[in-house]
């Protein structure tokens, strides 16, 4: 499928969209669990190993970076090309479901 961006290779996984969604406010691992699963009406869980391997690995992309610590904890937040990736990818998604609203529309007709 080709794209028409110089991000093309930044298509996130769904756990990898959720974790950038909800650090579009700084917060630790544990909020930003919780923060997936009330979003998503508890539709997407995503457990601590996952979660802590993915925000290892946003670390090294430069999604995201530490913002500071409260106590033991670890406060995430998103880079300027964190940003730019989840807006990227929120936009795609959309568009997405909107060829499927079109799509299905053929059904009703």
């Amino acid at each position: 499928m080709s794209r028409n961006n110089s991000l093309q290779e930044e298509q996130l996984t769904e756990s990898g969209y959720y974790i950038l969604l909800a650090l579009l406010v700084p917060m630790h691992g544990y909020g930003i669990s919780k923060y997936i699963e009330e979003l998503t009406e508890k539709e997407v869980i995503i457990g601590p190993a996952t979660l802590y391997t993915m925000l290892k690995k946003m670390q090294e992309q430069d999604y995201i970076e530490l913002a500071g610590e409260e106590g033991r904890r670890k406060i995430y937040k998103l880079t300027e090309r964190g940003l730019k990736v989840i807006t990227m990818e929120k936009e795609r998604r959309y568009k997405m479901a909107l060829h499927g609203a079109e799509a299905f529309s053929r059904l009703e007709r």
